[in-house]
């Protein structure tokens, strides 16, 4: 289509109701111009099309579809080839339903474990986030079909999350919560962003300029149409200036009304309108012009595909003794209602009407004899005795015992935070009764994040499994008995407790306000900083076979900040079974100006080897490898110094380490005033000329000037720290009359104005 010509065609009713929904999930038509409508779907771990009357927030039934693993397990497989053919299968289904876009994926940071929504995040690292959710949008739009990354930004709780507002710093801001987004929108190119209900220091996200336009088009490049979070609307022709274009789902007509009023009364230039409407239909013309008649759903193929993707998700936590995998001759009981019905998505608007499923119980049949007992009742947090009874006479009389256990849907869902990290009691009740007369005891957890874990150190194995998708129970049956290998890394820290979480003290806020006061702090940046134990690290993960490293190599050992770093590092399969390894790669700023973390990820390869053999992987650094986001320039910047190259098998393991000089390439600007300090002029080379000096009186000064008098050791060390800290307008008062006001002034102005 002509879009120019189109709009220029439409009249102004026309183009105001583009910019909203029909329903529910269809943009408008305009026949007579031969505009059809198109709709889309609930993502982003499966397709949920609803009727058009249907609502948008999972409670009503939608087509039958293929559940794939949710967020929180995918980022765990830190597996960019797998999200990609996760995110193909996907277009592939929306081109079958006819489908244009389908919302998601969820690039918002984990910023406490207890975020209602976090099923649907990645990660709690904005690298791996923003890696994962690039891949995802790839996958899907080969199909030609769209999709809607969301929430933008800086949507991080439930709790009120239609009128919030996040405080958040600009440095924070952007290392952290827009990083996570930032490298899905330049590489990936969404056809679509979504933005999200809460405000963003003060300005909902759904008219916020600095982040619609400013940011996500002028800085990053995005070239489709922004979309409402269904509801997120407040000032609709404020929302169209900021860079909102469409409103879902629909407003009865009343924000068309208003945009044409806007129009019409010139608060509103029509040229907003118009770009607004040639974005939409930008997005439209691609879906439509690439529709695919001839796709075919083959849902058990995408079934045995989700199996496979979460085989590579399953982290190995815990395994004592090698207790896993477990030998298909043993006696095994599987005890708790998740082996019969495993929790394997999370509820609200993600909710998919899975076709099939498959729990461990049915896949471990053929495969080993195992008994069954329920243990708990997931429908309320009441123990049972009985059950738990039966649980523990079963346990008693087997080899090993396998728990299947973690959060039920009233324990976390979209729509609400959890208020604590704790498991249903119940279900904490039954591992501690198991354990106490079955030494040999696996957890197996199904959960959208973190919980605690009160028997640890009384399980031998532990293997966490999220909410891995509807064929969750034929690979939780593939890994524990050796069939596959656990290749997947934590890709959140599991702290002990919830009071350990950086955001404790103001998660979720207070009234409307969440000041993020933790800073760029968030997750291991936090932990580390701290040197706080964990209960298990990010980027943690076992497996049944060893790796060894070696012969971390650098390309250089002194680069600017234009240039790149090529690393490799040697990896060993050194273990009797084949198995692929997550090589995580991190960088520290040995020595900064600002306060930084003591590492960052900043590279991930996953490799695939054989008993004995080795393979290389390979990272390439550039500036923002090595930057911080420094807001008196407004850019990311890189200090000179030395910098660690850290490579390990999680945030803490790690296992080489080397160092290389990046020299900065960029001269901050100064300005210098009688209240900067005498600390700050010792580190400009240019001011030397004057401090020298001043330095010289000063110790004359405070010696009181006399050649008998010799400063002791804490004296000295006193008037130094003095001096530091001193601004320079103090060298006036202690020079006697040495120094004088003007002659400070000169030397300030000069060096201004270099």
């Amino acid at each position: 289509m002509n879009i120019k010509d189109l709009v220029s065609k439409m009249t102004l009713e026309e183009k105001a109701g583009l910019c909203s929904g029909s329903d529910f999930w269809h943009t408008k038509a305009v026949e007579r111009l031969g505009i059809p409508a198109v709709m889309v779907s609930d993502g982003p771990h499966g397709l949920r099309k609803q009727d058009l009357n249907a609502d948008h927030l999972g409670v009503n039934i939608s087509i039958e579809a293929v559940c794939f693993p949710a967020a929180c397990a995918l980022a765990c497989s830190f597996d960019r080839e797998l999200i990609y053919k996760m995110g193909q299968a996907l277009g592939n289904e929306c081109q079958a339903e006819d489908v244009s876009v389908i919302l998601g994926p969820g690039a918002n940071i984990k910023r406490s474990p207890v975020c209602g929504r976090n099923f649907e995040y990645f990660s709690e690292d904005p690298y791996l986030s923003s890696q994962m959710a690039a891949n995802h949008i790839k996958g899907v739009q080969s199909q030609n079909v769209g999709t809607s990354l969301k929430h933008f930004a800086a949507n991080n709780q439930e709790h009120r999350r239609m009128s919030a507002s996040s405080e958040i710093d600009e440095r924070t801001l952007r290392e952290i919560y827009l990083a996570s987004f930032e490298t899905a929108v330049k590489e990936a190119k969404p056809w679509t962003v979504m933005c999200s209900y809460n405000r963003v220091n003060g300005v909902y996200a759904s008219e916020n300029k600095k982040l619609l336009t400013d940011i996500l088009r002028d800085e990053w490049g995005f070239d489709g149409f922004v979309v409402s979070d269904w509801g997120a609307v407040d000032e609709r022709v404020e929302g169209l200036k900021a860079g909102l274009d469409l409103e879902m789902p629909s407003s009865g007509g009343f924000n068309d009304e208003l945009i044409v009023k806007a129009v019409k009364d010139g608060s509103l230039d029509e040229k907003v309108l118009d770009r607004a409407v040639e974005r939409i239909l930008g997005v439209l013309d691609r879906y439509l012009e690439n529709r695919s008649k001839n796709a075919v759903w083959d849902k058990e193929k995408d079934s045995r595909l989700a199996r496979e993707i979460e085989g590579e998700c399953i982290v190995l936590l815990k395994n004592d003794d090698s207790i896993l995998p477990i030998s298909k001759t043993e006696k095994v009981a599987f005890i708790g209602e998740f082996a019969e019905k495993p929790r394997y998505q999370g509820g609200g608007s993600s909710h998919i009407n899975s076709f099939d499923s498959l729990s461990a119980l049915d896949a471990v049949k053929g495969v080993c004899d195992v008994e069954y007992a329920r243990g708990y009742d997931s429908s309320a947090d009441v123990t049972d005795e009985k059950l738990i009874a039966e649980a523990v006479s079963l346990a008693e009389k087997s080899d090993k015992a396998v728990i299947f256990a973690g959060l039920p849907d009233s324990f976390e869902s979209e729509g609400f935070d959890r208020s604590h990290m704790r498991m249903p009691e119940n279900q904490n009740k039954l591992i501690a009764e198991v354990c106490k007369v079955q030494p040999n005891t696996v957890v197996v957890l199904h959960n959208g994040s973190p919980v605690e874990m009160p028997w640890v150190n009384d399980v031998k194995g532990i293997l966490e499994v999220y909410l891995g998708g509807q064929s969750v129970g034929g690979a939780e049956i593939d890994i524990l008995f050796g069939d596959a290998n656990p290749c997947g890394k934590l890709a959140e820290t599991f702290p002990k407790k919830l009071s350990d979480n950086p955001s404790y003290l103001t998660f979720p806020g207070e009234g409307d306000r969440t000041v993020y006061s933790e800073g760029i702090f968030v997750g291991y940046r936090y932990y580390d900083k701290k040197e706080m134990d964990v209960l298990f690290p990010f980027g943690h993960g076992l497996s049944y076979t060893q790796f060894e490293y070696s012969n971390l190599k650098l390309s250089a050992d002194r680069i600017t900040d234009n240039d790149t770093l090529k690393v490799t590092v040697d990896v060993k399969n050194i273990g009797k079974v084949s198995g692929k390894e997550i090589v995580q790669l991190y960088v520290s700023d040995r020595e900064s100006r600002v306060i930084r973390p003591l590492k960052e990820l900043k590279g991930f390869e996953k490799l695939s080897l054989e008993p004995g053999e080795k393979k290389t992987a390979e990272f390439i650094l550039d500036k923002r490898s090595f930057a911080y986001y420094n807001t008196e320039i407004s850019d990311w910047h890189v200090e000179s110094g030395e910098f660690d190259i850290m490579v390990g098998k999680s945030s803490r393991d790690i296992v080489l380490s080397d160092t290389v000089y990046v020299e900065s390439t960029v001269k901050l600007p100064v300005h210098y005033t009688m209240n900067t300090t005498f600390g700050d002029m010792l580190e400009d080379e240019d001011a030397r000329v004057y401090t020298d000096r001043y330095i010289e009186i000063y110790r004359e000064q405070m010696s009181g000037n006399d050649e008998g008098n010799e400063m002791g050791e804490s004296t000295g060390a006193m008037i130094e720290a003095m001096l530091k800290y001193n601004p320079m307008r103090a060298m006036v008062s202690f020079s006697d009359g040495k120094i004088s006001v003007e002659e400070i002034k000169e030397a300030i102005e000069k060096l201004n104005n270099r």
